[in-house]
């Protein structure tokens, strides 16, 4: 049973994988437009932070995220969340690509683009200064016993609990309309929900199940955006 577990788990998550990877190039692919430069900035700082996530990320932490929904004390309820915020990360671009190619939307002005982009590069930086300062940024929400798991109160956790979710949900609510793509504006809305909902059940897990987290989450009350929640 615990194989046929995993086989069905891998039938799943690497045709997602590979959707998600290749999703930033989409735009760019779909819409045939080599002279898009909007994209291929969109696709130069995907690139550029996965690089930079990886390269200077803790020992250990790129292979306990890639294994991802393997680990079988993972959360059940995140089995369900991880491959939906992939999916809506990979509808963003896939979208946008779709909508350029048939013309749905009209063109955002240079200063909305502009506006976009320094969100964008605020958001992405925030997500790889997360992944690189937290040793445990696992793709699951899980205690990693296994690891030494600890609470991380350094680097961007010094303002807010979960700032990764925060840096993607400034990406890619913004991706739309540095795309130009009003109907893009749906996957985003739906992944910022979801993180919003994942953020709740996550951050409960850890201080129900973290030790030293309760009292961490006193002196940083904020979860996602400072002065909000």
């Amino acid at each position: 049973m615990k194989y046929t577990h995993k086989i069905i788990f891998y039938l799943i998550s690497i045709p997602i994988l590979v959707f998600t990877f290749i999703g930033p190039f989409l735009p760019l692919i779909i819409s045939h437009r080599s002279d898009w430069w909007e994209a291929r900035i969109f696709v130069f700082l995907c690139v550029l932070s996965f690089i930079l996530g990886r390269s200077f990320a803790a020992p250990g932490l790129p292979s306990e995220r890639i294994r991802f929904m393997t680990h079988e004390n993972a959360k059940a309820w995140d089995k369900i969340f991880v491959p939906l915020i992939m999916i809506c990360i990979g509808l963003v671009p896939l979208v946008a690509g779709i909508d350029s190619l048939y013309n749905w939307s009209p063109i955002f002005g240079l200063q909305i683009k502009i506006l976009s982009l320094l969100v964008m590069i605020a958001g992405s930086t925030l997500t790889t200064y997360a992944i690189i300062e937290n040793r445990y940024f696992s793709s699951v929400v899980r205690i990693q016993h296994d690891r030494g798991h600890q609470v991380i109160s350094s680097g961007p956790y010094r303002w807010i609990r979960h700032p990764g979710y925060t840096g993607i949900i400034l990406t890619y609510i913004t991706v739309p309309f540095f795309l130009d793509s009003i109907w893009s504006i749906i996957p985003a809305l739906f992944l910022t929900i979801i993180l919003v909902i994942r953020t709740t059940l996550e951050d409960k897990t850890l201080q129900d199940e973290l030790k030293g987290y309760r009292e961490y989450a006193k002196r940083v009350q904020y979860r996602l955006f400072p002065g909000l929640w």
